[in-house]
């Protein structure tokens, strides 16, 4: 790998050295047990700027419709669709920060999403990741209509694993975030040192694995997708199907899990108690294996898509403008614990902790199927402190500090041993 050490150069030539030692590290030994390591992506190949394309036949309000040039597929070149908006103001002069956004299953380039973040002040860029544009396809308009330059279609391309991993859906879908990021930060009108990543459900599960392949993120925020897709999610009938060997190959290649120890940059969580794709003990597994700081954000039975339930959560717009824009953080649990039925947790905050729940189920069984509860929790402002003593026959449990903007951050959850749960 040839590097440049110009002062232009620096930030890129450090990535594409980081990302040297990280597939090093990764060695064969990376993925024994099943046998394969994990493909590799050309970082100074994604590093730089792909070239745009004009995009005339799909329009929308204040966005501008572009395709980028994508990694070729089956040997062939690839183009991706997207919408990208800045902020009324953004010049050279006077930069802003900027979100990727990265879609879940079903769903495709959102311009209402970039919109979203314009008008709080950010320029945004969402691209369609399976080789779609955002229309509908005739007659019955299900489904997004491709294109003819379009890369793998998904979603996780577990279909494709005999394929060879560059012709794989996570594959490209990893380097067109990649491409994105590079896109953003070649804006004049664009802070490249102020931007972050977001995605939903399938998008949650490319930014797990883009904030381990991607450094030059300052933030992740998966929203519901995590890793160990293999233990307790919504696809484990497709790994069954595709028989043990070629499971061990998809789980080698791109469960985030794999990728998630390389993440450096802080991360947001944010899910319910319910999800239906990706329950809370994956998700626990998933944000211990970074080593960054991390927040939750665990609402009861919060609803999964795009739209209000994944895409505008105040936790992700003030954890983008704590770390961009200077503002208030999310509180910060310092520490938690449990003597008995007593379980408190301590925190530290920027803006008032108004009130907190104690959010528990005496449920066992399917993380999906359990039914969750809150009660209120004492909270001492003084020695920021909450408090709360757990029902008889609580099974699982969390702490819930909701903050004057009523801005949720959630302990850790804790599964009672069966020895210590009381009668």
């Amino acid at each position: 790998m040839r590097i440049t050490m110009n002062r232009r150069s620096r930030p890129i030539a450090r990535w594409c050295l980081s990302a040297f030692f990280f597939l090093v590290a990764a060695g064969p030994g990376w993925c024994a047990e099943a046998g394969a390591v994990p493909p590799s992506w050309d970082l100074e190949q994604l590093g730089k700027a792909p070239r745009e394309f004009p995009a005339p036949d799909v329009t929308a309000r204040e966005v501008q419709s572009l395709f980028y040039e994508g990694l070729p597929y089956q040997g062939k070149p690839t183009r991706v669709f997207a919408y990208y908006a800045a902020p009324a103001g953004a010049s050279a002069e006077k930069k802003v920060p900027a979100l990727v956004l990265i879609h879940g299953g079903g769903g495709t380039a959102f311009d209402g999403w970039v919109r979203l973040w314009t008008s709080r002040g950010y320029a945004a860029i969402s691209m369609d990741l399976c080789g779609c544009l955002p229309v509908r396809n005739e007659p019955d308009k299900r489904g997004w209509k491709r294109h003819a330059d379009g890369g793998p279609p998904g979603w996780g391309g577990f279909d494709q694993i005999d394929r060879p991993a560059t012709d794989q859906w996570t594959y490209h879908a990893v380097a067109d975030a990649l491409l994105a990021h590079s896109l953003l930060r070649a804006r004049p009108e664009v802070d490249a040192s102020r931007i972050g990543v977001t995605g939903i459900s399938w998008g949650g599960y490319l930014t797990c694995i883009v904030s381990g392949v991607d450094p030059r993120f300052r933030f992740a925020v998966p929203v519901y997708g995590c890793g160990f897709l293999g233990e307790n999610s919504a696809w484990l009938q497709n790994f069954e199907t595709m028989g043990s060997d070629r499971a061990a190959r998809w789980l080698a290649w791109w469960d985030p899990s794999v990728y998630l120890p390389h993440a450096k940059m802080p991360m947001l969580w944010v899910t319910g108690t319910n999800d239906f794709a990706y329950p809370l003990d994956s998700l626990q597994k998933s944000y211990r294996l970074p080593q960054s700081p991390r927040t939750l954000a665990i609402r009861v039975r919060m609803p999964h898509g795009h739209g209000a339930a994944g895409e505008q959560p105040g936790e992700i717009h003030a954890f983008a403008g704590s770390i961009l824009c200077g503002g208030p953080a999310l509180a910060k649990i310092t520490a938690q614990g449990r003597d008995g039925s007593a379980v408190w947790a301590t925190y530290e905050s920027a803006v008032e902790i108004s009130k907190a729940e104690l959010t528990f189920s005496l449920d066992d069984g399917r993380w999906q199927d359990r039914k969750w509860e809150t009660q209120p929790a004492r909270v001492d402002a003084a020695s920021r402190r909450v408090t709360a003593e757990l029902p008889r026959q609580t099974k699982v449990y969390c702490l819930n500090l909701i903050d004057a903007r009523n801005l949720v951050t959630s302990t850790e959850h804790e599964v009672l041993p069966a020895s210590e749960r009381l009668p």
